[in-house]
């Protein structure tokens, strides 16, 4: 089975990195021909993945082309917001036919359609099998071979394929489950980044351990209370892709959500820190974007409502903590 990683940023990288490491043949596509040339002179990505070598059976290629035309596995590493035009860059090198499965790594919903990335790359290339692969998983812990467990999730009906690729990707290292509730998996994976800016915030006030705590427990409810009520079944927002990322998220000091979130509790301007960043902070514009999909469908999500208040509407944290801590008291 042959792959292809479209898309060169940290985790891009580094998942082609463990491919390659557990002797699966893998292309990896950064988008720009300078970044490949140099790739391929220092084998490193130095701007994303800075210490981590390169092996040599790795392939390197800005041939997009190329590189999807003997690829059966093709993983969509990209922002969120930039799927859209990846996928369709993907159509107009090769078309739709061709490759058994189409997996995203992204965790973020599309802006104005509210749709999860493995619905964007339905709708861009039709007929083609789709899934998402998420998980708590730190791209310089998986390139540097640490252990971490995905979740790889696909509608009903590609259980054979899905066991094919599952057995492909895992190794050592990196074990793999699956799930037929792809909306579930992927909802988890994008509402946790809301959740993990919020407990930067909470860092940055120094609230300490106890609200921390509170925070987390309180996140998850309201990720099982979203999630279901947009169609994805409860039991998934416990497993990897919801409570898992969300642990490792909220708390890894790798986070970059965790880390914008801490700086805004300590008094920088969400508009400034974003202005001024190299890398995506997916939650920012997933906030946004969740924001308006419960108050279309009349969610509660009283944790998402304040942080987008904090994000987009310039309310200070202190006062959207104390939004939170005085709403009507309820059971658990």
């Amino acid at each position: 089975m042959k792959f292809c990683v479209v898309g060169a940023g940290a985790w891009g990288t580094a998942f082609a990195v463990h491919l390659a490491r557990i002797g699966r043949p893998v292309t990896l596509v950064p988008r720009r021909a300078e970044q490949a040339e140099a790739f391929l002179a220092t084998r490193e990505n130095r701007e994303y993945l800075a210490g981590i070598a390169l092996p040599s059976p790795l392939l390197i290629t800005a041939d997009l082309a190329g590189a999807l035309e003997s690829a059966d596995v093709v993983l969509l590493a990209c922002p969120s917001q930039a799927l859209r035009e990846t996928t369709a860059r993907v159509h107009a090198a090769h078309g739709v036919g061709g490759h058994r499965l189409v997996v995203s790594l992204a965790k973020g919903l599309e802006l104005g359609t509210h749709l999860r990335p493995a619905q964007v790359i339905a709708a861009m290339l039709p007929g083609v099998a789709v899934s998402a692969l998420t998980g708590p998983t730190n791209a310089g812990e998986v390139a540097r071979g640490l252990p971490a467990a995905m979740v790889l999730g696909a509608a009903p009906g590609n259980e054979s394929l899905l066991a094919e690729v599952q057995a492909a990707i895992s190794g050592p290292t990196l074990r793999v489950y699956t799930s037929d509730d792809v909306a579930g998996v992927e909802y988890g994976g994008c509402l946790k980044n809301i959740y993990a800016i919020a407990a930067g915030c909470a860092g940055g006030l120094g609230l300490g351990d106890n609200a921390s705590a509170a925070l987390l427990t309180r996140a998850l409810a309201e990720m099982v209370r979203v999630g279901t009520a947009l169609g994805a079944r409860p039991e998934t927002f416990y497993g990897l892709s919801g409570f898992g990322d969300l642990v490792a998220t909220c708390h890894g000091e790798w986070s970059r959500n965790r880390e914008f979130g801490q700086r805004i509790g300590e008094g920088q301007s969400a508009a400034d820190l974003i202005a001024h960043r190299k890398t995506v902070v997916e939650g920012y514009r997933t906030t946004e974007s969740f924001h308006g999909l419960c108050v279309e469908r009349k969610i509660d999500a009283p944790i998402l409502r304040q942080m987008h208040a904090i994000l987009f509407e310039g309310k200070a944290p202190a006062l959207a903590l104390n939004a939170l801590m005085t709403r009507g008291l309820k059971r658990e």
